[in-house]
């Protein structure tokens, strides 16, 4: 079992809350918009982090991160993009290859509005943490956790942070 700390537009803000809940997991998922790698080195301190680089990310993060990040944790397949869109409304630039093969989670940043939605045309899980940064149009900073644990979904958690631009950046 893979207790997962899911997160995305970060826009180069890490605080101590979120670092509570990285403590908390095995592993540490980012979906994009890392802004500086400040963000992500100090994750990988703490704990493995897989990530994807996102339209705001810089040459230093794109070097870094892939635009498209594949594997499988405990027999569950994953796709982490940062601008995929959502069921029923792909992005043209994943469409044909999701419709094809599909995986069991399919996981985007972007739009900072945080969705958990299930695709019964493609079987597939669809995540989108919202944003943990202070950057955006967001109100509630928001992360998602939860346990993988032989191909299963288990424990599926909304965290919801403090308010952006309530805490001093650290």
């Amino acid at each position: 079992m893979k207790k997962i700390l899911l997160l995305s537009d970060t826009h180069s803000y890490i605080d101590d809350q979120i670092l509570k809940f990285v403590h908390q997991a095995d592993e540490v998922w980012h979906a994009g918009d890392i802004g500086q790698l400040a963000v992500t080195d100090t994750i990988k301190k703490i704990k493995p982090l897989r990530a994807v680089f996102g339209n705001i990310d810089d040459k230093n993060a794109r070097s870094e991160f892939d635009l498209d990040l594949k594997f499988i944790v405990e027999g569950v397949s994953v796709w982490i993009t940062h601008i995929g869109g959502y069921p029923n409304k792909y992005n043209q630039r994943i469409r044909t290859e999701i419709n094809q093969n599909p995986p069991d989670i399919f996981i985007t940043g972007h739009s900072h509005i945080l969705k958990v939605m299930y695709d019964k045309k493609l079987n597939l899980l669809h995540l989108n943490p919202g944003a943990a940064g202070n950057h955006g149009f967001h109100n509630i900073r928001t992360m998602l956790r939860f346990e993988l644990d032989s191909g299963e979904i288990k424990n599926m958690e909304i965290i919801e942070l403090s308010k952006r631009g309530a805490n001093s950046m650290k």
